[in-house]
């Protein structure tokens, strides 16, 4: 571009020279010959540069000359260059053409500068005119399509990551997610959780009866001491005196039973042994304190089947309970009582967890799954042992309505 702005200057001075020498009458005819010969030469090196630089510019970019406008664009309006006028001042039209030839310098910035090696003849000046506007027009305009294609590209590129992410790598990345929770679910499903249920040192589900469904002594009572600690998970304090009175019926069976182990093997033993010595009905017998030991394990079992069933709401489940199986044989302090203790009773949250073997496991759903499981291999059994005492008391006419 400088060698053209060079040839341009020297184009501008020559048309000058010869305008003044015209005007004043002092150009000669060999003076005119040389004149006009160095303007043209400086016409044709002139042309010739401006040709290459266009030479240049269509071969970088005519490729996108074929591309539309983007749809913001602005339209184009052809700009002719101004032609060389004759002005009696010759530094005024000098500096206009530089002013012009800078704009335009401005416009095109990146093309390379290619020095001539060729020359093309011209016909004459009209035609060298009309070939620079062209030109000049091809140029402005491709300037101005390189910049608007540069901010599209600029513009794809920065979106390109979120509106032309490849489908197949989302649907791929979607498979793999599916997959590990899948295998998640899978592995949570298979492990074996333990429950407070399924670690009890002695199940009612475990004992093995006798000849005339006989209950063995011992592993019954066992049985009951191991149930005791859901009444500590119930409220170790508020349900300290159903704990004592529970607790207190077992060992006054266990009392009579290690008196003679051999003889006493079996509940139904021991409660003949009470009838045959008309001790039955007697306060703080052996027979007694088992009437009202399988009271207490018909309200627990009763509890546990409302939180089997779904109910959330552990104080509703421990009343639902406790008017089945005890409140009728108490009188109202003793329903006082039991009333206070059910307004500290735990959430339904804070009960499962403290039926867990390992902390957080209730968080897991295969925890309930397993409540569900061992509560259901515990309550049948408990319930069936619970039936043969009572058809036993009701053979021996040993159930009592008394309030206490």
């Amino acid at each position: 571009m400088s060698e053209l702005k060079t040839y341009c200057d020297c184009l501008i001075q020559h048309a000058n020279k010869m305008s003044e020498s015209a005007a004043a009458g002092t150009l000669y005819a060999e003076e005119k010959i040389d004149a006009k010969s160095l303007l043209k030469s400086t016409c044709k090196a002139f042309l010739k540069t401006l040709e290459e630089c266009m030479l240049m510019a269509n071969a970088t970019f005519a490729s996108e000359l074929f591309e539309p406008s983007p749809a913001e664009s602005p339209p184009v309006a052809p700009v002719k260059p101004m032609k060389a006028q004759h002005h009696a001042s010759s530094s005024h039209s000098k500096a206009e053409r530089h002013l012009e030839l800078n704009n335009n310098h401005e416009h095109g910035p990146g093309i390379e500068v290619v020095k001539c090696q060729e020359r093309i003849p011209i016909k004459d000046d009209d035609e060298q005119a009309d070939k620079l506007e062209r030109n000049n027009v091809e140029t402005i305009n491709n300037t101005y399509y390189e910049d608007a294609e540069s901010r599209r590209t600029s513009e794809d590129s920065s979106s390109m990551p979120e509106e032309r992410l490849p489908s197949g790598s989302l649907q791929l990345a979607a498979e793999m997610q599916d997959s590990v929770m899948l295998q998640e679910e899978e592995e949570e499903e298979e492990e074996e959780l333990e429950t407070f249920f399924s670690l009890m040192s002695h199940r009612f589900c475990d004992i093995r009866l006798e000849e005339d469904n006989f209950i063995p002594t011992e592993y019954f009572l066992e049985s009951c001491y191991a149930i005791v600690p859901v009444l500590d998970k119930l409220g170790p304090t508020v349900f300290a005196p159903v704990k004592m009175d529970f607790v207190g019926n077992i060992k006054k069976i266990n009392q009579k039973y290690i008196t003679d182990k051999e003889k006493f093997t079996t509940l139904q033993k021991i409660v003949l042994d009470d009838v045959e010595r008309h001790l039955a009905h007697i306060r703080n017998s052996a027979t007694e304190a088992l009437l009202w030991l399988k009271r207490g394990l018909k309200f627990l079992k009763e509890f546990l089947e409302e939180v089997k069933n779904g109910e959330v709401n552990i104080q509703e489940a421990l009343n639902n309970a406790y008017g089945r199986t005890l409140r009728q044989y108490h009188g109202w302090v003793v329903r006082g009582v039991f009333a206070l203790a059910l307004r500290a009773s735990p959430t339904y949250e804070n009960f499962i967890a403290a039926l867990t073997v390992n902390e957080g496991d209730e968080q897991k759903a295969s925890f309930y799954r397993t409540m569900q499981r061992d509560l259901g291999i515990y309550l049948p059994a408990m319930e069936n042992l619970l039936v043969i005492l009572d058809d036993f008391y009701d053979q021996y006419n040993l159930e009592s309505e008394e309030v206490v």
